[in-house]
């Protein structure tokens, strides 16, 4: 009856908001999902189970106590008196008795095991009562329902789940005296930043794109600089190359003019004496070729060492994007991940 009074009580509420030309906003909440990544929760709930494993090895033992008592009763039964196996009787009645009172006291509807239970939980369920409070009024929401109470919901989008918001709410509210009002602020714009992509994940999957459109374009003017710069690099060696050959050949000419100024050499007697005179081309040339060896080895020299330093460069922005675009995948699929398990 509950249920149906709350849908007739949505469908009424949305019906006059849409007249009034205002569209409802209603979210929901998840109580065992929060309750479970709630850490305070677990840890006090782990020191019930234990309470309660060792509350039912009690009850383990009392009844292998009557169990034995019955079996010994049944193998002794005819060679006791009436008046033994009334009184074994009533011992091992009053042994199933106590039992089950301990049993009940420990695990019935107002047993220790309810009643911790409920002091567990009802400081967070007071605390996540207080965050739906501030979320819905900060947000407008209309109403803001459990999804694991008795109500009935057979779907509900995973937009409208508030729960995890509501665990930053707790989080924030616990960690809220360690953390200086600049670190609060990020903390804030970042989990505003979350709510809107959890709200929207056909923008989350644009904004995707769009960074990975700008990473390509990116690379692509990254080559065109390194193959500008190696250009650069090959134009200025071919230029030093042709300065040293100008220069080679300057100190060729002056070198044949210096031969052919030279006066000839006399004898004892007066007369001239002629001397073999080098061949000055041959020297040039030889020079010339040797400079142009060396300077060709050393360009050829400066320019592998120039492409080493760009194909490792290259190769350093090719692995820094691939990560990095690794890690935006693996984030996405976490995040869709935890979205399915969720619904």
């Amino acid at each position: 009856m509950r249920k149906y009074f709350l849908l007739a009580l949505v469908t009424f509420v949305s019906i006059a908001s849409n007249a009034q030309g205002r569209g409802i906003r209603i979210g929901y909440i998840d109580m065992e999902y929060i309750l479970e990544k709630a850490p305070e929760y677990a840890e006090a709930k782990n020191q019930l189970e234990l309470k309660a494993q060792g509350w039912k090895q009690e009850i383990e033992a009392k009844k292998n106590e009557v169990n034995k008592l019955k079996e010994s009763l049944k193998t002794e039964k005819v060679l006791l008196t009436k008046e033994l196996i009334a009184e074994r009787e009533e011992e091992i009645k009053f042994l199933e008795t106590e039992m089950l009172d301990y049993q009940q006291k420990r695990f019935g509807p107002q047993g220790d095991l309810m009643t911790q239970k409920t002091m567990l939980v009802k400081p967070i369920q007071d605390q996540v009562f207080n965050a739906v409070q501030d979320i819905a009024e900060a947000k407008k929401y209309d109403f803001v329902f459990d999804k694991s109470s008795d109500l009935t919901m057979l779907f509900a989008a995973q937009r409208f789940d508030i729960s995890d918001q509501v665990l930053r709410v707790l989080t924030r509210s616990q960690k809220k005296e360690q953390l200086s009002k600049k670190q609060q602020k990020e903390l804030e714009a970042q989990e505003r930043k979350e709510d809107m992509d959890n709200a929207n994940p056909d923008q989350v999957e644009r904004q995707r794109k769009i960074d990975e459109r700008k990473a390509a374009r990116e690379k692509l003017i990254a080559d065109r600089k390194a193959e500008l710069e190696a250009r650069k690099l090959e134009q200025e060696e071919k230029r030093k190359l042709l300065l040293e050959e100008r220069k080679a050949k300057q100190g060729g000419n002056k070198t044949e003019n210096k031969a052919t100024d030279k006066p000839a050499e006399k004898a004892a007697d007066g007369t001239a004496v002629t001397t073999p005179a080098a061949d000055p081309k041959a020297d040039i040339k030889a020079a010339q070729q040797e400079a142009r060896e060396k300077a060709a080895q050393e360009r050829q020299q400066k320019i592998e060492e120039r492409k080493k330093a760009l194909e490792e460069r290259k190769q350093k922005i090719l692995e820094e994007r691939e990560k990095a675009k690794k890690e935006r995948e693996e984030k996405l699929k976490n995040k869709t991940t935890e979205n399915k398990s969720e619904n």
